[in-house]
């Protein structure tokens, strides 16, 4: 089984990881669980749930001697910084549960390690405090093994790069409190919302845990030949042999390819060759645009959120005008906008999922200024509900990559009577003799 998400750790706000934290049931019927302390919650929360095979990532407070809530933890923490209590705060942690048929604790255990900074005490970036220690609780003798372990594995690959000694504490769970509602799934609430997360940027050495058992993908897989690629612009898709993620965003993005963009899948965690990554990787699926063979943009795993990839993708392939129209529901001023004048046979498709939209033979001249159509192509666009401007209309979205288009009415020629009223500005053109 190859390890999909023993990569190397960057800052949370700029991965976009869309990893769900929703309980599941495992394959196996089976589930094993560990407490993590990584710093603040949020981010470690976060990183966990990216592993493939984790069913749950729950966030709490562990090991204190304190009540088990948000404002005790705080207020327990200001006491022992004024010298005035000698109890032992929670640390602030997350409780991983997962199928051990799909992922064993050694990988849980490497994606902790190289998700944050274990060598900082009782801190985590900018976050100072006992509760943000860093700490591994288990349950049996069998994780506390697996912990040291790994532990010394990881110290071995810090001291290789000059850094200090691991702080981690390593004990048996002894008290564990569920965090408030509004803590759990944080950062999927509130994607803008702070993370305090980084690692120290050392992988894991991932042979130390067992070579029969964990290979490096980089070690089976070489990388792609760059010269082979499309130097200008290039999407890669970093994927993992036992990845459900991947497989998922295989079926419901990339069967159905026919964006501009020219796309290629690779096991190996490396850039093409000749091409440059700004980072290393630290999950799978995780597609990646290249622009003149260097990283310009990165979207880190997928759940389903078609919609959420195509305007991550959009944002670097549109016009501002473009993308004010797209994706903040703007509208290109009357007889100002592209394709109001095109005539020739052919298709108007979504010029980021290029997805075929109207074809030119329902286009009728309307007067209103902009292109205008009489009949869309069937499940190419969705309808939705407008109560904006103080009007009431019905919106209409490109169905593939959810991109406003404009709006439709009910004053059109028949044999529809729609006049779906639509900005030029983001219809891409394709006469029938180009395809």
């Amino acid at each position: 089984m190859a390890l999909s998400t023993s990569f190397l750790i960057g800052g949370c706000a700029d991965d976009k990881v869309q990893a769900t934290t929703a309980k599941v049931q495992p394959a196996s019927g089976q589930v094993d669980s560990i407490v993590l302390g990584m710093g603040c919650f949020w981010g470690a929360e976060k990183r966990m749930a990216a592993i493939p095979g984790v069913l749950d990532v729950e966030s709490g407070y562990a090991n204190g001697d304190v009540a088990g809530t948000y404002d005790a933890v705080l207020a327990h923490e200001r006491l022992l910084q004024w010298g005035k209590s000698t109890q032992r705060n929670h640390a602030e942690v997350v409780k991983v549960t997962f199928d051990p048929a799909r992922v064993d604790l050694e990988r849980v255990l490497i994606q902790f390690w190289e998700s944050h900074n274990p060598t900082q005490g009782d801190r985590q970036g900018n976050d100072v405090g006992t509760n943000y220690r860093s700490a591994i609780y288990t349950h049996d003798e069998n994780q506390r093994v697996v912990a040291q372990k790994t532990r010394d594995a990881y110290q071995s690959a810090l001291s290789a790069t000059k850094l200090g000694a691991i702080t981690t504490e390593i004990a048996p769970l002894k008290t564990y409190f569920t965090a408030e509602e509004y803590h759990q799934d944080y950062l999927q609430k509130n994607p803008n919302g702070y993370c305090g997360l980084g690692g120290t940027g050392v992988k894991y050495p991932v042979a130390a845990v067992d070579g029969s058992k964990i290979q490096s993908v980089a070690a089976k897989t070489p990388p792609l030949d760059g010269k082979k690629l499309n130097f200008e612009r290039q999407l890669v898709v970093f994927e993992a042999e036992d990845c459900a993620f991947c497989r998922q965003f295989k079926a419901d993005v990339l069967d159905h390819w026919k964006s501009p963009v020219a796309v290629v899948r690779t096991l190996s965690p490396e850039a093409p060759s000749g091409w440059s990554l700004e980072k290393a990787l630290f999950a799978t699926p995780t597609m990646v645009l290249f622009e003149n063979g260097k990283e310009v943009s990165r979207y880190t795993g997928f759940n389903g959120e078609t919609a959420r990839f195509w305007q991550w993708l959009g944002q670097r392939l549109l016009t501002p005008e473009q993308r004010r129209i797209a994706f903040e529901q703007g509208t290109e001023r009357p007889f100002t906008g592209s394709n109001l004048d095109e005539k020739r046979p052919g298709t108007f498709v979504d010029p980021v999922s290029g997805v075929a939209l109207f074809r030119s033979d329902t286009k009728f001249e309307s007067g209103t200024g902009w292109p205008s159509f009489f009949n869309p192509l069937p499940g190419a666009i969705s309808e939705h509900v407008d109560a904006s401007h103080g009007m009431r209309r019905v919106e209409v979205r490109s169905a593939s990559s959810g991109i406003h288009l404009g709006h439709v009415f009910d004053d059109g020629p028949a044999p529809t009577y729609k006049r779906y009223c639509i900005n030029g500005n983001v219809l891409k053109f394709v006469p029938d003799n180009e395809k």
